[in-house]
Order: C-alpha cells, then sequence, then structure tokens
C-alpha cells in the first residue's frame, strides 16, 4: 500500500485554496461597497475600460477566459447597464465595447478597494515576500500559458 498524497503540499491545490480566499475577500469588499460585481466582471470591466471600443474577443484573451463564457459575463454587463455591446463597423462579425457611464462610475469605485485588498490576499508574506511570490506566479503562468483552454493573450498596439 502507497502512502497517501499529501494534498497540503501540492502547488494546485495550495493555488486552489489561495484562489478561494481572494475571492473571499474580493466579494466582501465589494458586499461593503454595495457593488454586485464578481472578479470575473471586473476584469471584463477593466479590459473593456482600458481601450473603448474593443473587441469582444480580445477582451477574452486579455482576461484569459474563453470566448464563451466572457461572452456571457459580458450579457451579464449589458444587462446592468454597466456596457454597451455593438457590432464592429470595421467586421460584422466582431462584437466591440464600450462602458457606460454607469460601468465607467462602478470601475472607478471598485478599482480602488481591488488595489487595496492585494496585499491581504497574501497575508503572512511580508512586502518583499509578496512581490516575489507575484513575480514568480506570473513566471509559473507565463510558461504554462498555452497549456490553458483559455491563454492569456496580450493586445496589440
Amino acid at each position: 500500500m502507497t502512502a497517501a498524497l499529501d494534498i497540503h503540499a501540492l502547488p494546485g491545490h495550495l493555488i486552489r485554496r489561495l484562489n478561494q480566499i481572494s475571492v473571499a475577500q474580493f466579494h466582501e469588499a465589494m458586499s461593503d461597497l454595495g457593488l454586485d460585481l464578481t472578479p470575473v466582471q471586473y476584469a471584463v470591466l477593466s479590459a473593456a475600460g482600458s481601450k473603448p471600443g474593443i473587441d469582444q474577443a480580445t477582451v477574452a484573451g486579455l482576461v484569459a477566459h474563453d470566448r464563451a463564457t466572457t461572452g456571457k459575463v459580458i450579457e451579464r454587463l449589458a444587462a446592468k447597464g454597466l456596457l454597451l455591446r455593438e457590432v464592429s463597423a470595421t467586421d460584422r462579425r466582431s462584437k466591440v465595447l464600450t462602458l457606460t457611464g454607469s460601468g465607467q462610475a462602478m470601475l472607478a469605485q471598485a478599482r480602488p478597494a481591488v488595489e487595496a485588498l492585494q496585499p491581504s490576499i497574501l497575508a503572512g508574506l511580508d512586502a518583499q515576500e509578496q512581490s516575489l511570490f507575484v513575480e514568480l506566479l506570473n513566471k509559473a503562468a507565463n510558461a504554462g500559458n498555452n497549456l490553458s483552454r483559455a491563454p492569456l493573450r496580450a493586445v496589440s498596439e
């Protein structure tokens, strides 16, 4: 009989746990502000707000979610009046996105809270360790990017 695998020493398990902690803190911060916003919705609003008129497929690549999931998130944000989704003037197959005034206001309200909660996600690490940890997370995520069902794709300017 082989020894049981200690899941608490597995990077995948620990990353999942840290994600649970991160999402819980995000929801608490948004609740404190009276905002109905998920981490994925925040990411989509941020991406759409970074470049008005950005196409939906590019947003999916920027937030590293598959197009179908991103499309559903965009539908919800549009239904909430936070995002306009229109057919592109240059490619009728493409949908372009623009934040509404309400979307801009929500993003402006949420952004400081999201920035403020980042250090608490890595509680237990000092500032130098947090910086190193984020650097290593980026390195590992970039190395495995092509293995993802929804790889991160940078926007070409």
